[in-house]
């Protein structure tokens, strides 16, 4: 059973980190959200995967500084948060459970407070040209 654990993992890594490139090129696309769960699949699922993940261009532009400062730009957060937002809004809109609705408000409010308050804000790194 444990294998069959490290191989869904894997397979979950492999889907985010592809949805997350994707989302590179498209802005459509949310790249932090998939790069975040890629990273967590791969770190419970392989050690090798992990490695080779924290050394591709993809993690050092999208995720190094959050995982190594706590801190994302200003970019990342928006699309992050708005993202999330998109994809509460839908049980929000849907439910009839006054209960449900309170908390995913109160969910909403604590995520904009935590990357608000509790996640620095930097500047987009300029990459060298050589």
């Amino acid at each position: 059973m444990n294998k069959i654990k490290k191989y869904i993992y894997i397979t979950i890594g492999l889907i985010s980190f592809a949805l997350g490139a994707i989302g590179v090129a498209l802005p459509i696309l949310p790249t932090t959200p998939f790069l975040l769960l890629a990273s967590f699949c791969f770190a419970k699922g392989s050690e090798r995967f992990n490695t080779w993940f924290i050394n591709t261009k993809i993690y050092k532009k999208h995720l190094e500084s959050f995982v190594k400062e706590r801190a994302m730009t200003l970019k990342q957060k928006v699309c992050l948060l708005a993202f999330a937002d998109f994809m509460l809004a839908f049980p929000l809109i849907i439910l009839d459970n006054l209960h449900v609705k309170i908390f995913l408000i109160a969910l909403i409010l604590f995520k904009f407070y935590y990357f608000i308050f509790r996640i620095k804000t930097i500047k987009p790194q300029v990459e060298k040209v050589n």
